[in-house]
């Protein structure tokens, strides 16, 4: 049976472009893939042509690049010092990739890929990844000391620890949900105001007339919309620096 275009979860629907089968394993090469590529394709030719010049005096879109180049570079080395400066281009990718594939989710018929629990919790075991193998490689066992604050009592430690550890397992969930349900609840926010536009516009005068409230409704969504794909992508890189600050900085 065909998929209903009105219905507001259509738009996140997975399907194979390319099918590939090996065996039991399904590797087929669908449309969030595509969108995957794309949006590292894009990201890196929007950087590599705004910043190959390198004019004297910026253009607009130089002007773009080396503010998000410094906006980054700030962020990080506010959250973790300048030890923190050589996970730059780590930071600094997440960053791109998320910005653009949120933003990507903006245009109509594309598919946005951070809509998907799947992909943002690949990212955020990516980070967390990242944090406790740089921990652990440049602290060894004094890593573990983010689970022990400084100045805890010595009975309360156990209770403390325990508590510290949920909570660090718990964020690659919190930092990967908190993209995923922004960007699926907008979308579907957004399909639902915008079939009332279409529904009511096909009821004649009266529903055109009726449907002038989902229509400016609608406008106002896709603006926060915008503002939210972009909002999103600062949180997951802020939160990454500070996930990042753990394994430079365990002690503290």
């Amino acid at each position: 049976m065909a998929a209903d275009p009105t219905d507001p979860t259509h738009q996140f629907q997975i399907f194979r472009i390319v099918p590939i089968h090996i065996g039991n394993l399904d590797l087929s090469f669908t449309n969030s893939s595509l969108f995957m590529v794309l949006t590292v394709a894009v990201a890196s030719a929007f950087l590599y042509f705004t910043t190959g010049g390198r004019s004297l005096v910026p253009s607009r879109m130089q002007s773009v690049s080396e503010l998000s180049y410094e906006f980054i570079a700030n962020m990080l080395r506010d959250a973790t010092g300048t030890a923190g400066m050589r996970f730059f281009p780590f930071v600094f990718a997440l960053f791109m990739f998320v910005l653009v594939a949120n933003l990507f989710g903006m245009v109509p018929y594309f598919f946005t890929i951070t809509s998907h629990l799947i992909v943002t919790f690949a990212l955020a075991v990516l980070v967390i990844g990242v944090v406790v193998v740089y921990g652990l490689m440049k602290h060894g066992t004094h890593f573990f000391g983010i689970f022990v604050p400084s100045g805890v009592p010595a009975v309360l430690i156990p209770l403390v620890a325990v508590i510290e550890v949920i909570s660090f397992l718990s964020r690659p969930v919190s930092l990967s949900v908190r993209l995923f349900a922004n960007m699926l609840a907008g979308h579907i926010t957004l399909k639902v105001f915008a079939g009332f536009v279409v529904s009511l516009s096909a009821l004649g005068a009266l529903g055109i007339g009726g449907a002038i409230l989902p229509l400016i409704m609608t406008v106002a969504l896709t603006a926060l919309e915008f503002l939210v794909a972009a909002l999103q992508a600062y949180v997951f890189a802020v939160l990454t620096c500070m996930y990042l600050n753990d394994a430079i900085h365990p002690g503290h």
